[in-house]
């Protein structure tokens, strides 16, 4: 049987698999006041958090995160599909990044300040899920293209 990705994609879904997984589960048992804190943060830059109850953002987010590092992880979920996780995930922290006040230097750059700092780091996990949605829809061109080139030349 042949799992739906390649030797170079294990490496970066290992890498952020673990980090996310890790997060999550850390998440998972939040006080009211790592809750509080952590749904003010989202809640400022996206309002539409501000109509859920910060436990219940928390669990989400705790979940969210178990369940995006869970789909890195697992070699048998496919790379396109753990490629969209990472970056729809990773898009939404650099939105907290760039929205949030007092995160960029002043004026129009996107240099972190030392508070931005954190989140802006985040950047890699954005590049490696672009580069997963990359890799399957490019790679599985290449792969299919090799399969039936050998079917071919065995007939």
């Amino acid at each position: 049987m042949r799992l739906p990705i390649t030797p170079s994609e294990i490496a970066p879904r290992i890498a952020t698999g673990a980090f996310i997984l890790n997060s999550g589960l850390g998440k998972r048992g939040a006080d009211e006041a790592t809750a509080a804190g952590l749904h003010g943060f989202a809640a400022g830059t996206y309002p539409v958090l501000k109509k859920v109850p910060a436990t219940t953002f928390a669990k989400g987010l705790s979940t969210a995160e178990i369940t995006i590092g869970a789909l890195l992880l697992t070699p048998l979920v496919p790379t396109a599909v753990a490629g969209a996780a990472l970056t729809g995930f990773s898009a939404g922290l650099l939105g907290l990044y760039l929205r949030t006040p007092g995160m960029t230097k002043p004026g129009r750059s996107v240099a972190p300040t030392q508070d931005g700092l954190p989140i802006a780091k985040d950047v890699w996990m954005l590049g490696i899920g672009l580069g997963l949605l990359t890799q399957a829809l490019t790679g599985r061109e290449t792969r299919v293209a090799t399969r039936r080139a050998g079917r071919s030349r065995r007939r």
